[in-house]
Order: structure tokens, then sequence, then C-alpha cells
């Protein structure tokens, strides 16, 4: 299946989950997961199933003053 991460298209096997898409997206920490635009508690990562077409953006934090 294709899906996006951070606007870069991947292709994954059918009934990946979030965490795999991660590993092949080669996250590094810390950042925050949204799945078409919800947030995904890391906790949920492993269980949540994607579907053909799904985007995923990786938020980092940025620190400032």
């Amino acid at each position: 299946m294709k899906i996006t991460i951070n606007g870069q298209h991947f292709e994954l096997a059918d009934n990946a989950n979030v965490a795999q898409g991660l590993t092949q997206f080669a996250a590094k920490e810390p950042f925050a997961v949204a799945l078409n635009g919800q947030f995904i508690p890391r906790s949920q990562c492993d269980t949540t199933l994607l579907n053909e077409g799904d985007s995923i953006e990786l938020l980092s934090p940025i620190q400032g003053g």
C-alpha cells in the first residue's frame, strides 16, 4: 500500500501499522505522531493499522524563548 510520511511517499506491506511506517521512515526521537491529522499516542502505534493513502506527520518539539 502507498502512504505518505512528512510529504514523502512510501510503499508498505498490506496490514502495516504506524510503528512499521515509522521504522520505514527511520524516524528519530523525539517526535509526536499524527495520522490523517489525528494525534496517535505512541502506545497505540503498534496497534493502529494503516490504510492505502494514509498520511503520517511527525512533529518535533521546537525550543525557543
